[in-house]
């Protein structure tokens, strides 16, 4: 029997029919083609901006010190003015302007101020000086004087801080009080001198002496009126401040009534004290006898 082969109209013949369409074998995908300016490197312009800004600067400022310099001679005027500033007792402004005299010859910028401030703060009184330019052609000097609290042994004055000044003009303070000892212990006899000061005003008696003595011990002089007449105090190394506390205690209750005939008292016993009298010690307490705190 002979069978029929059917065929679709358009299957080509020998050939089975195709469920899905592929890609012919060896096909290529084809891919776009990226602009030259794309595929070319691009350039870094970080270097540049790192250098630039600094040489840019550089460019400025030597700008600027040409110009300067150009101008300079048309802005740098000599000094017309020195004005003195400052609560002056001790010295004159006189004083001062003949002092810096040598300076005013500079012109506004080439002044030494400093040299200037040298100067000044070389004279005895002068405790701190500054000085500035005042646009277009002064100079203002402030001055702050010492403050004297006190002489410093034979030949000086203490200011405020416990620094050693030595003007000339000693003998016009020989009202002030004498401080001694080291030199290296100045502020320190200035801090006691102050801390003992405070204690004995209450009781109306003044620090007319003070001495820090070889061995590390004080004594103190102090004035009881304005007739000149005093009390020694021999104090020793240690516990001063509380020394002269137990003073001003024993000397309310007990010591008061016999002020005019108090010489000196010995503060240097643990609990107590002794008191040299001027005249015969009256008949209840004998010259020199402890008296117990």
């Amino acid at each position: 029997m002979h069978g029929v082969l059917l065929r679709h109209p358009h299957q080509p013949i020998g050939r089975a029919p195709l469920r899905g369409k592929a890609p012919p074998r060896g096909a290529s995908r084809m891919v776009a083609k990226q602009p030259l300016s794309e595929r070319l490197p691009k350039p870094n312009f970080s270097l540049v901006k790192r250098l630039g800004w600094p040489l840019l600067l550089i460019g400025l400022g030597f700008g600027a010190y040409e110009l300067s310099q150009k101008l300079l001679p048309y802005a740098d005027r000599p000094i017309a003015k020195i004005s003195v500033e400052g609560d002056l007792s001790y010295i004159s402004q006189q004083a001062v302007q003949q002092r810096i005299a040598p300076f005013i010859s500079a012109s506004f910028f080439t002044v030494d101020l400093a040299g200037m401030r040298g100067e000044l703060e070389r004279m005895p009184w002068i405790a701190h000086a500054e000085v500035r330019r005042v646009w277009p052609d002064q100079v203002l000097v402030r001055l702050d004087e010492q403050l004297p609290i006190a002489r410093w042994g034979e030949g000086a004055l203490l200011n405020n801080a416990g620094e050693a000044f030595e003007p000339r003009e000693l003998a016009n303070y020989e009202h002030l009080p004498q401080l001694s000892g080291p030199q290296r212990a100045q502020q320190q006899v200035m801090q006691q001198y102050q801390v003992i000061s405070q204690l004995l005003r209450p009781l109306g008696f003044s620090v007319q002496r003070l001495e820090l003595r070889e061995r590390g011990s004080w004594f103190v002089s102090m004035a009881v009126n304005d007739g000149g007449e005093h009390i020694e105090l021999f104090v020793g190394r240690d516990n001063m401040v509380e020394k002269i506390r137990r003073f001003t205690a024993i000397y309310e209750k007990a010591l008061k009534p016999e002020l005019a005939n108090i010489k000196s008292i010995d503060l240097r016993y643990s609990n107590g004290l002794a008191v040299a009298w001027r005249e015969p010690a009256p008949d209840t307490a004998a010259a020199a006898k402890p008296v117990v705190n």
